[in-house]
């Protein structure tokens, strides 16, 4: 059995221990200085404090115990760790602590550190800074997820140029992580019934500031070898094993939840992976208080949150109908006699429903089981609408209910030290610790002089230099090169060069490859002896996506002759602390996705703290950040075929860079400042960097969905489910009797200026008061949307159920572009998330 080995430390510092337990160390400068004085050469290898203190002699540890500088350290540390924990934070405070018992945050990976491996790319980083964000502001967050064996790959670059995967073991006693014990009973397992067997999982956890990670793990002795490896590898395997682990993520998440924080009355599933929370939350509510498995739904769905990160449909997992008839029969066999069929859960998952053969997605039933779902960026949003229109058969896309909170960044992990001594004069400590991006202005002269400012940035820039310099000696090193170009290594980069950075997954809509296009223009670039320009590139391809493997291969070429080693360096096994040092360093971040199918994208934002700019596509956050004082935009942001867009985007990078981007940065004053450049620095800066900060995520998501979120489940769960269990009826009466209902011939005619509408409404079954008839018109290129509510008048003579509904129609619009709909109605339903039904008069 695996466990986090004991660690005997001197009672002068066995504090230690804990410190390095909780990855608050992550975005602590003093906490790297404490570290590195245990062990400088190991700090800088392993950036794990865990791994550091394990690798300690007694005799170092009873140094330490004796240093007084040490103990000082230690001490000040120590002082700033409690303060931070014990001092009630912007939620408290601002007295929302009451309204909601606990979020749990469950996430297929969270990028947190080097020392915790568990994340693939912007997926885990976005949701390790969601974990840190919630910490700062006191956020009653849990996160949920699973402890890989192995996790994502490592990047390996070959002789050719090619990447290879390789993937090291994950020891857990080498990582910050620790059993969950509890008194009665020690290690906390979780049971989960799969075919023909019960899985055993772990639970571990992991501190976070104020917030624990739970992480879920198969690789117990007690289950077979092939369930053991169900968490060997992040995203590994053939779909079966990926539905394994989102079982395991969903299913087994939830159990943790009831477990160990019961009190938890908000569900936030962070991207469809999760989404088998959701029927396990309804499932054991069922079980607990009596009810049919749809009232427990109706009860529990005003506590979901679904925040999806797609911009594709094809980016949706979904798994083949039987392998969920083989893998969730427990749902139904566990609610016999409560309203249930396997088949009528699997419709959840599918766009039509009456589909038994349709693929199960895991996005559709994240929808369909939340009160509210959210994109990552306000063009994902609309993007977002588009995609789950096939769940709103006859709504307007418009009207397609998912909204957005743009995604942000943890400031205090990605600013450099320099930067976080800027900001200290700006605003003082703390300043990330309260909801930001209300009241953003420039960085003002006065606080900060131009002549700090750059120095900031070029000490930045110095210590990209060095420190890509050392990377690529060791790459070049261990890749089995010759001294002589391992000491080239040496002599790469200039930190007085105009320094551009691109660093992402590298896979075909990304289009890494986009500046390599026109390589004479590069090349001119590059070797611009009065303007030079040097680029660092990092990033991954997926190991099945040969196209992207062939775009590494390109940058690694090009790295690789003569002419352009000096001005072009490629950094393999692009990581979290790989990611600090680019963004803490380069003057400009390159982003060229092909619009709109960035989703947000989260790297050009961690530039920003540190006085990087942004130069990109208007796709994904930086379609709302920018404006021409902040950066620059490659293109428009028009469509069309791929290969048009493409040229147009070509020739505007090269202009931008050529007529924009290097004059500026070289147009320097008598005392050797680039003016413009700074103040252009000092917008975005000011600016974007409160409004894209993990602090100004967290407060809207508190603010935009877990508020409201909690007031609903609280109101459905009252009075032993009382509402739940009418809004249940509601929506099956609904459902059974739509199809009887019938609008008539409106008659429109104008008064005062206005025009009125009558319209007699047949019910059929339908209850009166059930229903809303209003008059729609949709967006247009000059008009936004309008919704107008039609009241009922009086029953129509000789009808049955039959009203005449009529209301004035004030608007600019011609009469022609309304029409008549009847849209379910409910004072306390999420419309049209909880019931998609309309009926159209034509």
């Amino acid at each position: 059995m695996v466990t986090t080995p004991l660690l005997e430390l001197p009672s002068e510092i066995a504090s230690l221990r804990s410190i390095a337990l909780d990855l608050r160390w992550t975005w602590s400068h003093e906490g790297d200085a404490l570290w590195g004085y245990i062990d400088e050469k190991l700090w800088e290898r392993t950036l794990n404090p865990w791994t550091v203190l394990m690798g300690a002699s007694r005799e170092r540890l009873k140094q330490l115990a004796a240093d007084e500088l040490f103990l000082a350290k230690l001490k000040a540390f120590e002082d700033a760790r409690n303060a931070y924990l014990t001092t009630p934070g912007w939620f408290h405070t601002a007295g929302h602590d009451k309204k909601i018992g606990g979020i749990a945050y469950l996430s297929m990976e969270f990028g947190l550190g080097a020392a915790l491996p568990i994340y693939a790319g912007g997926l885990g980083i976005l949701a390790g800074d969601v974990l840190k964000s919630a910490s700062d502001l006191d956020v009653p967050v849990i996160g949920i997820g699973l402890l890989y064996q192995e996790g994502y790959f490592r990047q390996l670059i070959d002789s050719r140029g090619m990447q290879l995967e390789t993937y090291p073991y994950n020891e857990p006693a080498a990582m910050p992580v620790e059993p969950v014990i509890l008194p009665e009973s020690g290690w906390l397992r979780i049971g989960l019934e799969l075919p023909g067997r019960v899985v055993q999982l772990r639970v571990w956890k992991t501190t976070v500031g104020r917030v624990t990670l739970y992480l879920l793990d198969a690789n117990d002795a007690t289950n077979s070898p092939l369930d053991r490896g169900i968490t060997a590898k992040l995203y590994g395997g053939g779909p079966e094993l990926r539905l394994m682990q989102e079982i395991v993520l969903g299913v087994g998440g939830w159990r943790v939840v009831e477990a160990l924080h019961p009190d938890v009355e908000i569900l936030h599933v962070n991207e469809g992976h999760a989404a088998f929370a959701i029927i396990e939350r309804a499932r054991q509510l069922a079980l607990k208080s009596n009810l049919d498995f749809w009232e427990a739904l109706w009860a529990t769905r005003a506590g979901n949150l679904f925040t999806t990160h797609t911009p594709v449909a094809a980016g949706f997992d979904r798994f083949p109908a039987e392998l969920l008839r083989k893998y969730l029969p427990y749902v139904e066999g566990a609610l016999h006699g409560r309203g249930v069929k396997l088949e009528d859960v699997l419709a959840l998952g599918r766009a039509d429903p009456s589909n038994e053969d349709e693929p199960f997605n895991m996005a559709f039933l994240a929808e369909r089981g939340s009160g509210i779902t959210i994109g990552v960026s306000r063009l994902h949003g609309e993007v977002s609408r588009r995609i789950f229109q096939p769940l709103f058969p006859r709504w307007p896309s418009c009207e397609v209910p998912i909204g957005y909170v743009t995604n942000g960044i943890h400031i205090p992990t990605w600013d450099s030290a320099g930067s976080d001594r800027l900001w200290n004069k700006i605003y003082g400590k703390g300043r990330w610790r309260t909801p930001t991006g209300k009241t953003a202005e420039p960085v003002s002269t006065e606080i900060v002089s131009d002549e700090d400012l750059w120095a900031m940035r070029g000490e930045g820039r110095q210590r990209l230099v060095h420190y890509a310099r050392g990377h690529l000696g060791r790459q070049l090193r261990e890749g089995g090169f010759d001294l002589e170009h391992v000491k080239r290594a040496d002599t790469v980069l200039d930190p007085n060069v105009l320094t551009l950075g691109f660093a992402r997954r590298f896979t075909e809509y990304k289009r890494p490859n986009l500046l390599l296009r026109d390589k004479e223009r590069f090349d001119a670039l590059l070797h611009n002896t009065a303007f030079p320009v040097q680029i660092v590139v990092a990033g991954k391809a997926h190991p099945a996506d040969n196209v992207g493997k062939e775009m590494i291969q390109s940058w690694i070429q090009l790295a690789r002759e003569p002419r352009y080693r000096r001005h072009v360096v490629f950094l393999e096994d692009y990581d979290i602390s790989l990611a600090q040092e680019m963004v803490q360093g380069v003057d400009v971040w390159i982003n060229t996705p092909r619009r709109p199918w960035e989703a947000c994208g989260t790297s050009g934002m961690k530039v920003l703290v540190n006085g990087g700019i942004n130069c990109s596509t208007l796709d994904g956050w930086w379609d709302e950040a920018y404006t021409p004082d902040t950066g620059w935009s490659i293109g428009d942001g028009s469509g069309g075929a791929a290969e048009d867009v493409d040229a147009r985007d070509i020739q505007s990078l090269y202009e931008v860079l050529e007529q924009k981007v290097i004059p500026e940065f070289y147009d320097r004053d008598s005392h050797g400042l680039p003016r413009p450049w700074l103040q252009r620095i000092r917008a975005s800066m000011g600016h974007l960097t409160p409004e894209f900060s993990g602090a100004r995520m967290m407060t809207d998501y508190v603010e935009k969905a877990y508020l409201p979120l909690a007031k609903s489940v609280r109101e459905r769960m009252k009075d032993h489910y009382t509402e739940a269990k009418a809004m249940n009826q509601w929506s099956r009466n609904l459902h059974s009797r739509w199809d009887s209902l019938h609008v008539g011939t409106p008659v429109a005619s104008q008064t005062d200026g206005a025009a009125h509408v009558v319209v007699p409404v047949y019910l059929g079954e339908v209850d009166p008061s059930s229903i809303r008839v209003e008059m729609f018109a949709d967006n247009t290129a000059e008009h936004a949307p309008e919704v107008i509510m039609l009241h009922q008048e009086h029953a129509i003579p000789g009808s049955t159920n039959g009203f005449i509904f009529a209301g004035a129609i004030a608007s600019q619009r011609p009469l022609e572009d309304f029409t008549v709909r009847v849209v379910p109605y409910h004072a306390n339903a999420y419309l049209p998330a909880e019931l998609p039904l309309i009926a159209w008069q034509k």
